[in-house]
């Protein structure tokens, strides 16, 4: 793996997102003129948490430097506000496998799985659900499902459960970007469903760390608190901040286009042999791509590939399947700079 890492840095063109960005790319989303806050008070800072309240609809936002934060505090103040410690959501979301039960661990609350982990969840799966949560946690779109959405009306009916039930319907929107493509609908009409929103700056958007989480003020205000109980509240949170306003700016109205790359995309390659697109058509600027193939094989065509100035991924998931590895395929400023011809052909390399 270590000569494939220094592979990447030679290569001129990427597959996946906005491809490998260097310090000096990073770098160059910080506008010189940046007006900086100090420990989160003030300047671009400012001017970015005012941005974000308006594409999402809300009275106020708060800037924050992880996603994990943003969502352990908003949940944390919609739990005391309600005198109930679980969390109902899928069995697949970013608190259930990626977090380290950190939501239990450090918060004192409880994760509660519905549905089925391997498809969407729906509001039909929510009346197994007999306690009064807290929240319920929706993920739009479901990334370990490839970027799934479900249908808008259900969606409308899992916020109304919810609130029926006093409990807060919280969206992890990390992707909300790609979500709103995927709905044909502006962020605001998505965020509008929920009592609170959050949002990543470096997954879809392509700019430094960083996330924000929009919704009431008075939530707002609770949660800027958190935030300094949390080891949030740095000096300086500027750079993050400017470059996600530089971003979201330019990128945000690229997503329809991105998401008609990943359709594009999908058509080329649903009929390799040995390739099975997940879901197809894709339903967001994202897809997953189940791959018959092994270990080393998947190696040695990504190594092949990079030899001659093409990144791809580094590894691949396992699978169910140990003859089948899964990729993900997230849409970006790389992969529309490729012909869909060229995509075709790096992705048969991996099914030969």
């Amino acid at each position: 793996m270590d000569d494939l890492a220094a592979l990447r840095q030679s290569c001129d063109r990427a597959l996946s997102g906005h491809g490998p960005q260097t310090a000096a790319d990073l770098l160059a989303t910080v506008p010189p003129d940046t007006a900086v806050d100090r420990y989160g008070d003030g300047g671009v800072v400012a001017e970015l948490e005012e941005e974000v309240a308006d594409v999402l609809g809300q009275p106020a936002a708060v800037y924050l430097p992880s996603g994990i934060m943003a969502q352990q505090a908003a949940l944390r103040v919609h739990a005391e506000h309600r005198g109930r410690r679980a969390v109902v959501y899928h069995p697949q979301c970013h608190l259930e496998v990626h977090e380290g039960r950190a939501l239990e661990r450090l918060q004192g609350l409880v994760g509660r799985p519905a549905g089925d982990r391997d498809r969407l969840l729906l509001r039909a799966d929510l009346d197994a659900v007999a306690e009064h949560p807290a929240a319920l946690l929706v993920e739009l779109p479901q990334r370990d499902l490839g970027g799934q959405l479900p249908p808008w009306d259900d969606l409308v009916a899992q916020a109304t459960w919810a609130r029926e039930r006093g409990a807060a319907a919280h969206l992890d929107g990390a992707r909300l970007w790609e979500a709103a493509a995927g709905y044909g609908r502006p962020p605001a009409g998505i965020a509008t469903l929920f009592d609170t929103t959050y949002v990543s700056f470096y997954k879809g958007i392509g700019a430094l760390a960083g996330s924000a989480l929009a919704g009431p003020a008075e939530v707002v205000a609770e949660v800027r608190e958190w935030r300094r109980r949390l080891g949030g509240t740095l000096f300086g949170l500027w750079p993050g901040a400017a470059s996600a306003l530089t971003c979201l700016r330019r990128r945000l109205p690229l997503f329809p286009g991105y998401l008609e790359r990943a359709r594009e995309v999908a058509a080329a390659v649903r009929d390799l042999p040995g390739v099975t697109v997940v879901p197809d058509p894709p339903q967001t600027p994202m897809l997953h791509l189940l791959i018959r193939t092994d270990a080393d094989r998947f190696t040695a065509a990504a190594r092949t590939l990079a030899e001659g100035g093409l990144w791809t991924w580094e590894r691949a998931m396992p699978t169910a399947d140990p003859g089948v590895l899964r990729v993900e395929l997230p849409i970006g400023d790389a992969t529309t700079a490729l012909s869909v011809e060229e995509v075709r052909t790096a992705i048969a390399t991996f099914a030969c």
